[in-house]
């Protein structure tokens, strides 16, 4: 079988396609080559902002989505070190990774409405979706995900973002609207200190907008595969 794919994946994992990864999209497309079409970021219907620049493949690249990180495949910039910048050109301090034992991102999450979570007998393994609205984050993105952690009393859950592959194929609980209290993760590459009561710009590692946001860490530990820490009081921008 010709596993050669039609382009190179950018990398981002970003989970749109409804896969978790982009080599599990990779995986799909040695015997569904059509499914090439889900992943957003090579789409020939993308809108293009009109700057753009030749990759070292020949290919042209949107200058607004320098920081999707598939340059940093080139020696050039592999040379010139990790980018900061999000895909709006801002600067930020850090990635936040998720933890190797979770399925994605770790987020700390309370519906608008504090009593769904025991309406609906959230538990932990449930498939949910929502969105993050008003202050505590804005994010125009639905997010989908299994809870893991679950307190009925306060209507508070910790849950691990997904792509929306899980919602489609198994059902899911809709929380509506939720306030994004907190995100836990590793940061393996920061260009700035950490220091706990500090507050830093940092970008989600599988941000399906490569957005930077802002959190003040109040947990910070070191251990073998970077820094854990702990980011509440979230914003986007």
């Amino acid at each position: 079988m010709n596993t050669a794919l039609p382009v190179e994946l950018p990398g981002l994992d970003c989970g749109a396609c409804g896969c978790r990864t982009c080599a599990e999209l990779a995986l799909r497309l040695e015997s569904e080559p059509e499914q090439i079409k889900r992943c957003v970021h090579i789409s020939e219907n993308r809108v293009k902002t009109g700057r753009s620049s030749p990759t070292p493949e020949g290919r042209a690249c949107d200058a607004a989505s320098a920081a999707c990180g598939a340059c940093e495949k080139s020696g050039a910039a592999q040379a010139a070190g990790l980018s900061y910048k999000d895909s709006l050109g801002r600067d930020f301090d850090f990635y936040l990774e998720h933890f190797p034992e979770d399925p994605g991102p770790r987020e700390i999450i309370i519906p608008h409405n504090p009593m769904i979570t025991r309406e609906m007998e959230v538990s932990a393994g449930d498939i949910l979706i929502g969105r993050p609205l008003g202050m505590s984050c804005g994010c125009p993105i639905t997010h989908c995900g299994v809870a893991t952690e679950v307190d009925r009393r306060t209507g508070v859950m910790t849950w691990c973002v997904t792509g929306p592959l899980g919602p489609r194929a198994r059902g899911f609980k809709d929380l509506g609207y939720y306030i994004a209290e907190g995100y836990e993760g590793l940061v393996k590459q920061t260009r700035s200190e950490l220091r706990i009561g500090a507050r830093y710009y940092f970008q989600p590692r599988m941000c399906m907008l490569q957005w930077r946001h802002s959190g003040l860490i109040n947990y910070l530990n070191r251990t073998a595969d970077g820094f854990q820490v702990r980011l509440e009081g979230l914003f986007i921008g």
